[in-house]
């Protein structure tokens, strides 16, 4: 099953007129081929009969060729016209356009490539392995290059008209603070957090494909202490670093290795905790287990709530295949408790700036409690589809969802100093939010 963003786009049935060939140098060939017939007939007698069968036979042969050249002019011209007409992709507040397909219980088990093949219609195995090369497909929400695959069935597939950024280099993972211990990282938009547990055995070429902050670290620790031994003159050890072969590098990498111990959504940029040692990171669990770890965002959303909090349960399937609070009594093993605080912080027109503060941290609680309380989450293209299948537009032309990792604290689990950092948005956020405000003053 295959559903859409935008709704206001024009209907395939809107002009049936101009999906009709239009055949406008027919008369002009028709009148062409006459005019050579008559000089044919009237010359028979000077050419005598094979001079004559000869250029007959050359008439029927161009004849034949015209027919063909305009066959194929005014089918192409059709097709053009259909396709205009019948548009899968859809347009999204940033102005990229893409196409949803929602998978069902029967595409479980296939391949990425096997499932493409068969959802979208005249398109070829090659046209399939372009988009999955040219980084156009989204699978939940993260870029996959691997056309090999295997899907769930509730598994959403993205295809973009356009092929997304490339990966974010390691240099680019802003490193806020790093010891022995643990690391704190600034983490950018488009990347995800870490590797979902489906794909966590694949072969390293694939891995580099599309690399998790959780992947990326290592090198951007690397070059973090790189950076202090550029000054010193070269060493011996330094100089055999230089030719070391992959597999020393890839030893000496180990020791730069993390450990997630939270999540960030994709789309969603800030600051994030990553342990360096497993003991540490077991602390670190045990501190968000007991809620001592201070997570504030910043979101931006329509209208404007008022400080609450939103505490219920959280299901994997509300009823119409999204996450979402359940209404009545379950016997879901998977429901979970969660528990989000908000306050205001700015109108901005139409919109909001609030701030939320996690007690728990499921997946997209923020989005899911702001969506169902009436005050979308702006750029959120997944929950702006509400329980009765109607759609809540979202005019803010946001870049992406409008929510950011913004302060965190928490108790050092070796040092017990309590670390607090705070992180501005992000470029991309901070422009549209300018833009916002202008708007909104007119």
């Amino acid at each position: 099953m295959c559903s859409f963003i935008d709704p206001n786009h024009p209907s395939p049935h809107t002009s049936a007129v101009n999906s009709q060939p239009q055949i406008t140098n027919f008369p002009t060939t028709v009148d062409r081929l006459a005019s050579i017939a008559s000089i044919v007939l009237k010359e028979r007698s000077v050419l005598g009969y094979y001079g004559w069968a000869a250029q007959t036979f050359n008439l029927i042969k161009f004849g034949v060729l015209t027919a063909i050249f305009l066959f194929t002019k005014n089918r192409n011209h059709a097709d053009r016209n259909s396709s205009q007409n019948h548009n899968p992709f859809r347009t999204m507040s940033s102005g990229s356009k893409f196409q949803l397909i929602h998978l069902a219980e029967e595409d479980a088990g296939s391949t990425l490539s096997n499932v493409l093949k068969r959802r979208l219609e005249n398109r070829s195995w090659g046209d399939v392995r372009e988009m999955i090369l040219k980084r156009r497909i989204q699978v939940n929400g993260n870029l996959c290059l691997d056309a090999a695959r295997k899907v769930t069935g509730k598994d959403v597939i993205k295809v973009w008209q356009e092929s997304l950024p490339k990966p974010v280099e390691p240099t680019a993972i802003k490193l806020v603070y790093v010891d022995d211990y643990l690391v704190v990282v600034e983490k950018p938009p488009a990347v995800t957090s870490t590797r979902h547990i489906e794909e966590r055995d694949l072969p390293k070429k694939r891995r580099q494909l599309q690399p998790t902050l959780e992947e990326l670290i290592p090198d951007a620790l690397m070059h973090h202490f790189q950076s202090f031994r550029k000054a010193q003159p070269p060493t011996p050890t330094r100089k055999l670093r230089i030719q070391e072969t992959a597999r020393q590098k890839e030893h000496r990498m180990k020791r730069y290795s993390v450990i997630a111990v939270h999540r960030l959504d994709r789309d969603t940029s800030g600051l994030m905790i990553f342990a360096r040692t497993p003991s540490i990171a077991q602390s670190l669990g045990i501190l968000f287990r007991k809620h001592e770890v201070v997570r504030k965002y910043h979101a931006v959303v329509l209208g404007h709530p008022k400080a609450q909090t939103f505490d219920n349960i959280l299901v994997r399937d509300r009823g119409d295949g999204l996450r979402g609070s359940m209404l009545s009594a379950t016997d879901d093993p998977l429901a979970q408790r969660a528990i989000t605080h908000i306050r205001p912080i700015e109108k901005i027109g139409d919109y909001s700036m609030i701030e939320c503060q996690l007690e728990t941290g499921r997946t997209h609680q923020i989005r899911i409690h702001l969506s169902e309380a009436g005050h979308l989450l702006c750029g959120d293209l997944i929950y702006g589809r509400n329980r009765d299948g109607t759609r809540t537009e979202d005019p803010s032309n946001a870049p992406r969802q409008a929510l950011h990792s913004a302060t965190l604290e928490f108790k050092h689990p070796v040092s017990g100093e309590v670390l607090k950092f705070k992180m501005p948005w992000p470029a991309d956020l901070y422009q549209w939010l300018q833009q916002l405000r202008k708007n909104a003053n007119g």
